[in-house]
């Protein structure tokens, strides 16, 4: 795989600091927040959506670590945040193991001096589009054992894989390294949900060089093949297991997250 260069433009927005911007944080550019505006134009409700997303993270590792899971890959895991994956997990099981991997050189940054070594953390430098070089760095093998079950996260990252990149055979390679009892995480952005507003919002994303592949919702499950789904299934963001403050902002209707999710079990 190769990978990209640890320098950057700050001119040229960001997926992650996009994200960053929409849940309020300030570690974005100027560009950033340009490109973010013009999306929320068209979709005034994505920073519910972003805040409806972390909120579906916290709860689906809170459910694995209290189903067994100690160790856990994040991909794509973005600029770090309140409520990180490790500290969700370790509320749980102290003892627990984290890889947080990415390929945005801003989030490296971030995540190398805020998160790395903070109690079984590990940061490693990987692009999804190439998971059999992830599944082999030795950083990722020194901190996970995979003939043990693992809790892979794909959160809000697989709507950036298109199609030409084969997101399917992405998901394959991780999950024939993952062992029987593995779980596998993720939520994806929908076109089910107004579609005319998410048809705008690829095309700012893709103006930007950000690629953006929403999906419908046969689409999204065939991302789970190879694993079953666990009660409630693939639903809206705030309908997966929520606590009363994640159904607070969608009164409307929980379509306006934007995004389905669901968690898988590998048997």
């Amino acid at each position: 795989m190769e990978r990209e260069s640890l320098g950057f433009d700050p001119s040229t927005p960001s997926v992650a600091r996009l994200y960053d911007y929409f849940l309020g944080g300030k570690d974005n550019f100027a560009a950033d927040r340009a490109a973010a505006e013009k999306i929320l134009e068209v979709a005034p409700e994505l920073p519910a959506a972003a805040r409806a997303n972390r909120a579906f993270l916290g709860r689906a590792v809170r459910h694995l670590a209290g189903s067994g899971i100690t160790q856990f890959l994040d991909l794509g895991t973005g600029l770090p945040g309140p409520g990180n994956v490790h500290e969700v997990a370790q509320e749980v099981d102290p003892g627990a193991r984290v890889v947080y991997v990415d390929h945005d050189p801003v989030v490296l940054v971030h995540a190398r001096a805020l998160l790395e070594g903070q109690g079984g953390t590990t940061v490693v430098e990987g692009d999804l589009r190439g998971p059999e070089a992830i599944l082999r760095d030795p950083a990722v093998l020194g901190a996970i054992d995979f003939s043990r079950p693992v809790g892979v996260l794909l959160v809000a990252v697989m709507h950036h894989i298109t199609d030409s990149e084969r997101p399917g055979e992405i998901i394959a390679a991780l999950r024939a390294a993952m062992a029987p009892g593995s779980f596998l995480v993720m939520s994806h952005g929908t076109s089910e949900a107004r579609p005319a507003a998410v048809e705008r919002c690829t095309e700012v994303y893709r103006s930007a060089g950000l690629p953006l592949t929403v999906r419908d919702r046969a689409r999204i499950g065939e991302l789970f093949e190879g694993f079953e789904l666990v009660d409630p299934g693939l639903v809206w963001l705030p309908q997966w297991r929520p606590d009363l403050p994640d159904v607070v902002d969608f009164a409307a209707g929980p379509q306006s997250s934007l995004a389905l999710c669901g968690v898988g079990i590998k048997g």
